[in-house]
């Protein structure tokens, strides 16, 4: 799967998760809990879809340290690619 297929896929996810959201332009470098306005909660179930969604488990420790949509990509496309 190419990094453009995971971003893509990431942001439906994003968008269904925060209907907020909707018409706004995520960027890979869209930080999440300011830009996007993502809570704390939001991302939790943001993150569990994600890995449902592509098969993948991201440990929870590396969690807080996601803080662009990039590093999200980053984080799912390297465990993917992985596989």
């Amino acid at each position: 799967m190419t990094r453009d297929e995971i971003l893509e896929k990431i942001k439906k996810v994003v968008y269904d998760c925060v209907p907020e959201l909707a018409g706004a332009e995520l960027r890979e470098d869209s930080v999440i809990n300011t830009d996007m306005g993502m809570d704390s909660m939001n991302f939790i179930l943001v993150i569990c879809k994600l890995e449902a969604l592509f098969n993948v488990k991201i440990p929870e420790r590396q969690w807080n340290r996601l803080s662009t949509l990039g590093e999200v990509v980053d984080a799912f496309e390297k465990r993917i690619n992985r596989k």
